[in-house]
């Protein structure tokens, strides 16, 4: 059946498994099967590192399988449906109901109706409080479990954190409960107790008369009131996988990517990651070199990205990548450093390793005026942009990228005029550029991104302005970006206010989410399938207001629907962070001056010196 199904979709090979470095078992000696879900189709999903992590991690486990299962394009759900066959796994197309942990990573917000698809293909009961023993077990982690609410009524688990190790801990707990013939029940009771994890059905939650958040509540004497963020205090002493499975089509990030640590130092105020993953971790040079080798040798790739969300903060950054770029250029491997600040030695280490193809040179200044940046403490000033730019221009760059969010707490018009003459005085920049030390072909892109106020940030508070006046400081963008060099890009308001919706939101949207899904919604982040007409409609059936959600500014006496999970950094940090916003005070990133935002309580180190 499934073999005549392939020949009638777009790219069958994203369902047929079997690539080089494929994990393969023995069923009979397997006592935990999981499926690790990526809500999006093949070529995304492949290209999550995370997923390469724990799936090489799983699999260490002697009596574990884990399998991966991804969301089939419409095509291929459409056959599926007719001919009545469930979503499978692509390690032993095995349907998703007959395993026992469905573990879904929850990347982005636009991704939930997916989740619900994907359940509905599996032929597993999408509400967690329906599912009975012998029904899988549903868990979720990754980012956005940090506020999980919206979708938690689904899970029967998530996992607050890094999961490396608490995943390992969870599925030998099971393995212990399924030979003690334990329920279902009893299981959840047991995994409560683990630190990290987090069983919606055991809390219970009111709200005010006002339809504000008060408090959300354990019912179950194993639930934690508070749950505290799981973290891997030495990336040295984790087990990093050293192959992985290459795919037989392209992939989103088609190289081997080598994470060279976690956490942030600089604090940017709209950035959700850069407080969730705190403190700093770094992996030692050694390790990282023997990783690169390790993963060229196994995998066959000519291209190793460094990742990180700063790669130069990294303390031996610049010894790492020439020492990369020595060991890995004879043999015709290229090196990519993503997330570079804009310091001089950044930019020539760039130029070292990009003298083959020059491809876009990208900046991210966020704001165009410094106001603005210093509200939300970017940390990069003007001067740092033009010399950048100039650097590239010399180097042989003539694509350049700038990528800025509109709507920004405490933006005004200047601001976006900002963005126009900063936009202008780059191009003025190469022009001042002799044509013998300049590439020819110049070109600018502006994209312009809308902010989205997401929780544990020093942004939480804020709402985000409505579509109206996002339309209207797009098309300000649109009619004054007029230099013929400079090239304008927008993202669909639409489509950022109900990720807003679904960041800030609480158990309420569960029952939107979940209409939107009856409605038709699917794949979301594709423009081509989002509606967001049907999402209104989903607000309307189940009685949303979404504007409570996504334009409101919460008082900051206010309980938030996500307080009772501990990420380390505090509230009265983030609080404080708040006001220095709107007095547009910078605060110092970690390595000048700790701020004291709580991180230091993980007791492995510090991110400063």
């Amino acid at each position: 059946m499934l073999d005549n199904l392939l020949k009638k979709v777009e790219k069958p090979v994203r369902y047929t498994g079997g690539e080089i470095n494929m994990c393969k078992k023995d069923l009979t000696n397997v006592k935990s099967r999981i499926a690790f879900c990526f809500p999006d189709v093949y070529e995304i999903g492949m290209s999550h590192l995370g997923m390469k992590i724990l799936y090489d991690l799983y699999n260490r486990e002697k009596d574990t399988y884990c399998e991966r299962v991804f969301a089939p394009w419409v095509d291929m759900e459409q056959l599926m449906r007719e001919n009545d066959v469930s979503l499978f796994s692509l390690e032993t197309k095995t349907p998703l109901n007959q395993f026992d942990f469905v573990a879904f990573t929850l990347q982005y917000e636009m991704s939930y109706t997916n989740i619900l698809n994907m359940l509905d293909l599996g032929r597993v009961p999408i509400w967690s409080k329906e599912r009975v023993d012998g029904d899988p077990i549903v868990i979720a982690g990754g980012p956005c479990s940090y506020n999980s609410e919206p979708v938690a009524d689904f899970f029967d688990i998530i996992i607050m954190g890094e999961g490396e190790e608490v995943n390992i801990e969870l599925n030998r707990l099971y393995v212990k409960c399924k030979e003690e013939r334990k329920t279902r029940k009893e299981f959840l009771e047991e995994a409560a107790k683990i630190e990290g994890i987090y069983v919606p059905a055991f809390y219970d939650i009111k709200y005010n008369a006002d339809g504000t958040f008060q408090e959300i509540k354990s019912i179950s004497e194993n639930a934690k009131p508070i749950i505290k963020k799981r973290i891997v205090k030495d990336l040295d002493k984790l087990t990093y996988p050293e192959k992985w499975i290459v795919p037989y089509l392209n992939i989103v990030h088609d190289r081997v990517m080598l994470e060279i640590f976690r956490g942030c130092i600089r604090g940017c105020r709209f950035c959700q990651a850069g407080y969730i993953y705190r403190p700093v971790r770094e992996k030692s040079r050694g390790k990282v070199e023997k990783l690169a080798e390790s993963l060229i040798n196994n995998t066959g790739y000519e291209e190793i990205s460094l990742t990180s969300l700063s790669t130069s903060d990294y303390r031996e950054f610049h010894p790492l990548a020439q020492s990369l770029i020595s060991k890995f250029k004879p043999k015709n491997v290229s090196i990519s450093l993503p997330s570079l600040r804009t310091d001089s030695i950044s930019l020539q280490l760039l130029e070292e390793v990009s003298n083959v193809r020059k491809s876009g040179f990208t900046i991210a200044p966020e704001a165009g005026t410094q106001r603005l940046r210093d509200v939300i403490n970017k940390g990069l000033s003007e001067e740092e942009i033009i010399n950048a730019c100039r650097f590239a221009f010399k180097s042989g760059w003539s694509t350049i990228k700038l990528y800025f969010m509109i709507g920004l707490p405490t933006e005004t018009y200047d601001d976006l005029q900002g963005i126009v003459d900063l936009a202008n005085k780059i191009v003025d920049t190469y022009y001042e550029i002799p044509k013998s030390e300049r590439a020819k072909g110049l070109s600018v892109t502006v994209s312009a991104s809308t902010f989205v106020p997401k929780p544990f940030t020093a942004f939480q508070w804020c709402g985000q302005d409505n579509i109206e006046t996002i339309k209207e400081k797009q098309e300000f963008l649109k009619t004054h970006l007029t230099n013929r060099f400079v090239r304008f890009n927008w993202h669909d308001p639409e489509t950022s206010v109900i990720e807003a919706v679904l960041a800030k939101g609480d158990r309420r949207l569960s029952k939107s989410i979940y209409r939107a899904w009856e409605l038709g919604q699917k794949f979301d982040s594709w423009g081509e399938f989002f509606k967001f007409e049907t999402w209104m409609q989903a607000f309307k059936d189940t009685g949303i207001d979404y504007k409570y959600y996504a334009e409101r500014t919460i008082g900051l006496e206010e309980k938030l629907p996500w307080e009772h999970i501990d990420i380390l950094v505090t509230k009265n940090f983030l609080e404080k962070e708040y006001q220095n916003a709107m007095e547009a005070k910078v605060t110092p990133n970690c390595r000048q001056k700790c701020a004291g935002c709580g991180a230091v309580r993980a007791q492995c180190g510090v991110c400063f010196e």
